[in-house]
């Protein structure tokens, strides 16, 4: 560790210890601007045989227990680092050392699982429901739901899962440890859209060192130092890429990509099914190319919408298409009555004989043919054409058929 890197650490120590209670507000404010308190607290949590590390882990526990938002955020964001150099030591032949990053991650937990009058806490978490629309889905393109009587009783109820209440801990051991951190990590991932761009490439980045240690890709990876396999579990791994799947879209895209190639390659040799499960669904919603996601400003995760105008289906019944069915109905009885009206129309006989069945020359047939033809077309013309507004009755068009035939 360099010389100006120590002489930041002890000021940040000496500062904070003289600081007035009217002030921590506007200095927890500023802490995340200081890069080069951030970096120098990474190296000094990296040497476990530091004599500053023992200060600064009492010091990020203070930041904890206070009331100020910025200064917890601050402790987390060290979390990942935390972890790992825990577990490194621990798998090593000298646990002693790190007994006051274990302090630390144990004070953390217990003050995450008690409320303010020391009854442990229980968590909980809703569970969207795939029939109502969000910003990350529509229920329409999901497929046809049918509204049964199992789906209807089913519809508008809010599924909630709890999680605790988790017992406190003394002290870290082989059976309780994975519980302690996976918990850890839980509260790391809640407030994800506050670590800064340093800690969540420390995350990916103890992920993948965790999931190959003392495996063959280690070597791939040219990760050195720790040779031994650290066990971890399905719960822990879970929690990971929760932060990892977050990393993609916040400009961390090559790290991210290779925590999870790790966390994926260690579940597929453990044969864990959740971390299976989960780090190949990241895999497959992942976009072809990389993301270059901003250092700042907001992040998130862009999600095209579609309008839902366009989805409303054709047959759907509005007032609109009631109005229209009913005029429908009302112009097909109309024609249904024009067609009774017309069929009442009897087209006469064209005689070519006289009544008295006497012949009649050629000319004079041939003209009282024409004539008779003439007349009853125009006849016929003038009922067709003759608009059902006036009403003529049926009674009437009889009448003009039989001054026809006279």
């Amino acid at each position: 560790m360099l010389t100006s890197e120590k002489g930041v650490v002890e000021e940040w120590l000496s500062e904070f210890k003289t600081l007035p209670e009217t002030s921590i507000a506007s200095y927890a404010s500023g802490l995340k601007n200081k890069c080069s308190l951030v970096s120098a607290l990474y190296e000094v949590i990296q040497e476990p045989h530091s004599e500053l590390l023992e200060p600064a882990c009492h010091q990020l526990f203070e930041f904890y227990r206070s009331n100020e938002k910025c200064l917890k955020t601050f402790t987390l964001q060290f979390l990942p680092e935390l972890i790992w150099c825990y577990l490194s030591v621990s798998s090593s032949r000298d646990p002693q050392c790190c007994g006051c990053i274990e302090a630390l991650l144990l004070s953390v937990y217990n003050l995450e699982i008690m409320d303010e009058q020391g009854h442990s806490k229980t968590l909980s978490f809703t569970i969207p429901s795939l029939s109502k629309p969000s910003v990350y889905h529509e229920p329409s393109t999901i497929g046809s739901m049918a509204l049964t009587e199992g789906a209807l009783s089913q519809h508008g109820l809010t599924r909630v899962v709890y999680s605790g209440p988790h017992p406190q801990r003394e002290m870290l051991t082989a059976q309780n440890r994975f519980e302690v951190l996976s918990f850890l990590i839980l509260c790391y991932n809640s407030v994800l859209n506050d670590m800064p761009a340093v800690s969540l490439r420390s995350l990916c980045q103890i992920s993948s060192r965790l999931c190959v240690c003392g495996y063959p890709r280690q070597n791939a990876r040219k990760y050195k130092g720790l040779k031994n396999r650290i066990p971890v579990s399905t719960d822990f791994m879970v929690q990971l890429l929760t932060g990892i799947y977050f990393s993609f879209y916040n400009g961390e895209w090559d790290a991210a990509r290779r925590a999870l190639d790790d966390v994926l390659y260690r579940a597929q040799l453990e044969l864990f099914p959740e971390p299976l499960l989960v780090a190949n669904a990241i895999k497959a919603s992942l976009p072809q190319g990389a993301l270059k996601g901003s250092k700042e400003g907001t992040k998130c995760i862009q999600v095209e919408i579609t309008p839902t105008s366009s989805r409303i289906s054709r047959n759907a019944v509005t007032s609109m298409s009631i109005r229209g069915h009913r005029w429908k109905r009302h112009e097909q009885s109309d024609t249904n009555n024009d067609s009774s009206d017309l069929a009442d129309i009897v087209i006469p006989d064209i005689s070519i004989t006289n009544v008295s069945g006497e012949r009649t020359g050629n000319g004079e047939r041939g003209k009282s043919l024409a004539e008779n033809d003439v007349q009853h077309m125009q006849a016929v013309q003038e009922i067709s054409t003759e608009p059902r507004a006036e009403g003529k009755t049926v009674a009437e068009i009889k009448r003009q058929k039989s001054i026809l035939e006279n």
